[in-house]
């Protein structure tokens, strides 16, 4: 499955990311690269415990386009 990842860099320059499709699925980072590698460990864990509980995963619906003004 391939998710939608959504980063958004603090004032101390950390990231934090999150993914649309699965909510309160959440990591951080202290580097673009690290909140990447930490978000697709955090995904892994959240459908685990996701199946554990009986949930369906959803399938990934999220996408990115932008707008330019």
């Amino acid at each position: 499955m391939e998710f939608l990842i959504i980063f958004k860099k603090n004032a101390r320059g950390h990231f934090g990311v999150f993914v649309p499709d699965l909510p309160g699925c959440v990591s951080i980072g202290d580097t673009l690269k690290e909140a990447k590698i930490n978000i697709k460990d955090a995904i892994e864990l959240h459908i685990e415990g996701m199946k554990a509980q009986g949930y369906k995963i959803p399938e990934p619906s999220a996408f990115n386009d932008s707008v330019v003004i």
